[in-house]
């Protein structure tokens, strides 16, 4: 198998890593990084014999996390990281309608349930009261984040 990042390289996690249950400590589905930090490779492995793992030490956490080929970019790649991530607790900062239906009111709690949207990455997929719904950026408040 073909690595494509080397020992030392700088590199970008393109999501949230969550603890599946194999890092001591955290609890499963805790945040061990957050989507657009950066570190360095480590070590590189297979595993079950198709899958390249590579541990990534984050300086920053101190943390080495195990990580699919595909949750990386290299440092190089174009970033947009966004405002929020999922898992993160938002507000609305003004009420939401549909036509002339108010759906969501100011100051309601919605979570962020899927990132980076539209051409610039400033839309999220957020639930508020069960409902899914397409927000900008600029109409919530980060309350709390996901880490």
């Amino acid at each position: 198998m073909k690595r494509q990042y080397a020992f030392g390289e700088e590199v970008r996690v393109s999501r949230t890593i969550r603890n599946d249950g194999t890092m001591p400590g955290y609890r499963r589905g805790d945040v061990l990084v957050r989507r657009g930090s950066t570190g360095f490779v480590r070590e590189c492995g297979i595993f079950l014999m198709e899958k390249v793992i590579y541990h990534i030490h984050f300086p920053d956490s101190g943390l080495i996390v195990g990580c699919r080929e595909q949750e990386l970019l290299p440092l190089s790649a174009p970033w947009h990281a966004g405002q929020f991530q999922y898992g993160d607790t938002v507000a609305c900062r003004h009420a939401l309608a549909i036509g002339d239906d108010i759906v969501v009111a100011a100051g309601e709690q919605g979570q962020i349930t899927a990132t980076g949207q539209g051409e610039d990455a400033d839309s999220y997929t957020v639930t508020f009261s069960g409902r899914w719904f397409q927000v900008s950026a600029s109409a919530m408040i980060l309350l709390e984040t996901s880490q």
